[in-house]
């Protein structure tokens, strides 16, 4: 069972800080073999969702509100460690993100840019794909959007 939170970045201590960066890293740069900047300046305006397990981080995201990334509220970064993906926490903090993006921002409209291999998955969370597929640091991504 997820227990989850919402942090602005001013609220993180530093051990909440390293072990979002290192859970990003692990999955973004490591697992999928991706060099990129990850720490890009934009987590101080975010709002970030934290699941934890047994007081380790598994699973996260962070949200930006309207105009903050995309003109509309954003959801990004989407993150759930490789040995707890069987347990679906994809879908727990997803739901959380989405309600959180309603809850801070009074909106229902959220934009994503979301790694193609997984539209099936944000598909299911009512995103539906918006144009062409293309290279997001050198991995196929496309714009997805609920409303």
């Amino acid at each position: 069972m997820l227990e989850i939170f919402t942090k602005q970045f001013s609220e993180f201590n530093t051990q909440q800080l390293y072990d979002m960066l290192q859970l990003r890293s692990e999955v973004f740069v490591v697992e999928q073999d991706c060099v990129y900047q990850d720490i890009d300046g934009k987590d101080q305006k975010a709002l970030h969702i934290l699941g934890y397990k047994d007081d380790r981080l598994v699973a996260y995201t962070r949200i930006f509100k309207p105009g903050d990334y995309f003109i509309e509220a954003s959801i990004g970064r989407v993150v759930v460690d490789k040995n707890e993906r069987k347990h679906k926490y994809g879908y727990d903090i997803m739901k959380v993100s989405i309600d959180a993006v309603k809850t801070y921002y009074n909106t229902e409209t959220i934009l994503i840019s979301a790694q193609v291999y997984l539209k099936r998955f944000y598909n299911s969370l009512g995103f539906f794909e918006i144009g062409e597929t293309y290279l997001e640091d050198g991995i196929p991504h496309i714009k997805m959007q609920k409303s």
